[in-house]
């Protein structure tokens, strides 16, 4: 697999890794990562300060595949990267990959759909949602080269 660099992510958190994150012997449990990767992406629906969605309406997670790579350890700190891959009408695909010390331990992708929250059908991501997320694919090659 051909791994990239956290700069590929336009959309970078960093979470502490805690004690209850882990086994008896400091590895973080597979199911933290699920965790990690899940406040990269309320960091992206949430905490931008721009409503992307409307009232009466909800993003859902309707897919989510995790592949493991390498092991995290506590105590410590993790990077999550988050970028959109696709944006359909109602729907981002997004890619995640969780670092530590700079190497990259898990990559995540994942499906969020719109819905109306009272029906659970998917509805069209607005104009000024669509434009902040556009923003957050894949840097361009040459934006990647010249961000060191």
């Amino acid at each position: 697999m051909d791994l990239e660099p956290v700069k590929c992510y336009p959309a970078v958190i960093r979470e502490k890794v805690r004690y209850s994150d882990t086994d008896r012997q400091g590895h973080v449990n597979n199911v933290a990562f699920a965790v990690f990767f899940e406040a990269g992406r309320v960091e992206i629906l949430f905490c931008s300060g721009i409503k992307l969605n409307p009232a009466g309406t909800e993003f859902v997670l309707a897919r989510s595949n995790i592949e493991l790579l390498g092991q995290l350890r506590w105590p410590g700190e993790v990077v999550i990267g988050s970028r959109v891959e696709k944006l359909g009408r109602s729907s981002i695909n997004l890619r995640q990959a969780i670092f530590q010390e700079d190497r990259c331990a898990a990559v995540c992708d994942s499906v969020m759909v719109l819905i109306r929250a009272r029906t659970g059908r998917s509805t069209p991501i607005g104009a000024r949602a669509r434009a902040f997320l556009q923003s957050l694919q894949r840097p361009t090659p040459s934006h990647v080269e010249n961000t060191d």
